[in-house]
């Protein structure tokens, strides 16, 4: 596949000059390595502001997202607790139920009791939520099938068995660093 040239932001160098920025100071810079690296981080950036605009446009926010995406991805009843919530999205206690009490005033997710044991708190998903994540997803799958449209099937397949590979190798140097150390709100 041919390179194509790299577009960087207004106020941001190309990835060829930013490596050669870094090799005047870091001699023992691999190149190839530093490209695959600072485009991944620029990929990442770019795409979290797309994603960020289209949930904009449903009146949610990133963060409102990633507790739908939560919920969902727990399976139907779409229930959990605010502990575990707050434990898969890498936030505090206080950040989770601060994040809840907004959603819940927006009826995204309900907050009730758990019936077993009334100390216990449960988040459920609603179906306004269930529909603002629908309606999140069609718009995700629509953008990410644009960014992977010139690749071939095979080329897909093969990008993300090499991505899950970096990740797995991250995730094992790095088993702390799924979630967040702090709030983003």
């Amino acid at each position: 596949m041919p390179d194509t040239p790299e577009t960087p932001g207004p106020d941001e160098p190309s990835l060829d000059e930013q490596i050669a920025a870094y090799q005047r100071e870091f001699q023992d810079l691999d190149p190839q390595v530093e490209k695959v690296v600072s485009a991944l981080g620029r990929l990442n950036r770019r795409m979290n502001v797309a994603y960020g605009r289209q949930v904009a446009d449903l009146d949610i926010s990133n963060t409102e997202w990633e507790v739908l995406k939560t919920l969902v991805v727990s399976g139907a009843p779409y229930r959990l607790g605010p502990g575990e919530l707050a434990k898969r999205l890498g936030l505090t206690p206080a950040a989770m139920t601060h994040r809840i009490d907004r959603m819940a005033g927006e009826g995204l997710v309900t907050r009730d009791r758990d019936e077993n044991n009334r100390v216990r708190v449960i988040v459920e998903l609603t179906d306004e939520g269930r529909t603002k994540w629908l309606e999140a997803m069609r718009m995700a799958s629509t953008f990410e099938e644009d960014l992977l449209q010139d690749l071939a099937p095979e080329e897909r397949v093969l990008l993300g068995e090499m991505l899950t590979r970096l990740l797995r190798r991250v995730e094992d140097a790095q088993p702390d660093a799924g979630g967040r150390l702090t709030d983003l709100d």
